[in-house]
Parts: C-alpha cells; sequence; structure tokens
C-alpha cells in the first residue's frame, strides 16, 4: 500500500480533515475543489493524469444544510450526481479503482438493520442525489460502494433524536478502517453498532438534549435506519 498512490477528492472536507492526522501519506494525495472540480471533467483528467493514482477516493459531495438539496435541486445534481459521472468517467479510461462514499439514507429507513441486498428507497433529496452517484459507480465494475453513517466528535448539534435507531460512528473511528477496504468491490455497510442518536451524542457532547423525531417531523420520518454492519466488521476484524 505505501507503494500505491491515492486521490481522495474532497481534500478539504471534513472527514478529509480527519483522515489526514491518521494518514499522512505522501502518496495520498487531497485535492482542493479548485484543483479538482467534479464539474468540469477536463479539471478531473488533467489532476488524475499528474497523479496517476492507482485509487480514487471520492468522498467530497454537496451535503449540509440538508434542505440545500430541497431548495437547489440544480446544485445537489450537479455536484453529487454529474459530478460523481465524471469521476466515473475517468476512472473508466484511466483504469483506476474508485472507492465512493454514499450514504445509508439510501435505505427506507423503516424497519432496520438493512442488508447491502435489501431494495433502496431514498428518504429525501440528498440521498436521492447519492443514490444518483451510486449507479454510475455501479456501472464501473473496478469499483466499491461505502454506505456511511458518520458524524464529528464531538457531536456538534444541541439536540438529539431519542427515538432514531442509526448507526453513527465517529470520523476518527471510520479514518482508522479505510484503507482495509480500499481493495474489496460491491457494496459495504459502513457504521458503528446500532443505537439510538442521543445515546450516540450524549456521550462526547453532555449537553444535548433529547428530541422526539415522530413529534417533530412527523410520522413518515424513518425512525429505524439502523444497517446491518457484519461485512464491514468482517474485514475490519473489529
Amino acid at each position: 500500500m505505501k507503494q500505491k498512490k491515492i486521490i481522495m477528492t474532497g481534500g478539504g472536507g471534513r472527514f478529509a480533515k480527519v483522515f489526514k492526522k491518521f494518514k499522512s501519506s505522501k502518496n495520498i494525495f487531497f485535492p482542493s475543489k479548485k484543483t479538482l472540480n467534479l464539474t468540469n471533467i477536463n479539471s478531473i483528467k488533467k489532476y488524475v493524469k499528474k497523479i496517476k493514482p492507482n485509487y480514487l477516493i471520492h468522498c467530497a459531495a454537496l451535503s449540509r444544510p440538508m434542505d440545500i438539496h430541497e431548495k437547489n435541486i440544480e446544485d445537489s445534481i450537479s455536484k453529487n450526481i454529474i459530478g460523481t459521472c465524471n469521476i466515473v468517467k475517468v476512472c473508466n479510461q484511466e483504469k483506476i479503482k474508485l472507492i465512493y462514499f454514499s450514504t445509508n439514507y439510501v435505505y427506507a429507513g423503516t424497519k432496520g438493520n438493512y442488508s447491502e441486498d435489501d431494495p433502496v428507497l431514498p428518504i429525501n433529496n440528498y440521498a436521492l442525489s447519492k443514490l444518483g452517484g451510486e449507479c454510475a459507480v455501479q456501472m464501473y465494475k473496478n469499483s466499491l460502494i461505502l454506505r456511511i453513517c458518520m458524524s464529528e466528535k464531538p457531536f456538534i448539534h444541541k439536540k438529539a433524536f431519542n427515538d432514531v435507531e442509526t448507526n453513527f460512528m465517529y470520523h476518527e473511528d471510520f479514518a482508522k478502517n479505510l484503507l482495509k477496504l480500499i481493495d474489496k468491490k460491491g457494496i459495504i455497510n459502513v457504521g458503528g453498532h446500532k443505537q439510538i442518536v442521543f445515546n450516540f451524542a450524549k456521550k462526547t457532547n453532555p449537553k444535548v438534549k433529547p428530541v422526539s423525531a415522530k413529534k417533530m417531523l412527523g410520522k413518515k420520518f424513518p425512525l429505524k435506519q439502523s444497517m446491518n454492519i457484519d461485512k464491514y466488521l468482517k474485514i475490519t476484524k473489529n
């Protein structure tokens, strides 16, 4: 792995900043938005041809605030769907292994314990945009899709749902294990052990207040968002 070159898109993003602390190898490159513009395929080609990577980890995306995907669907489509399609095209042309960061939100969130083979039913526009990216990535067989559920440490919000079951883990926890996954293909669910969001949050943010998603957002909000992470645990030996 030391001799392999890796590009991680989203070099200035939340996860990349954490990942740099654990993996400061000279063979891992973190281009900025200006250096590698997802919406400009020529920008991607130019950078990739310069670095000549063996792997490209695509974690750049438009994510928060979540409602931006409802208010500005064009930006969401351009960055998360078309941008990912551009990445796939270049990886295909240059024969580069692609690892794509997706989300647990692609699942319906109504029954919990979702396996990688379960049907997907995105719960919002953000999830739809990430699934749009997944469609392009799955067409390229030398790829890996990671459906991830992770958050900053400490938990940054003032309130946390006390009735939503999920698999939150911290960026630091995943950063330690990412490189153990990159030679795999297909789809892997990535997250921590199943727990209520409030219980996860209060471990690092004692002042966080409990709030009910059902009361706040209505019956349609998915309360059982947990995934089956057995595959991830087996590979990383956690």
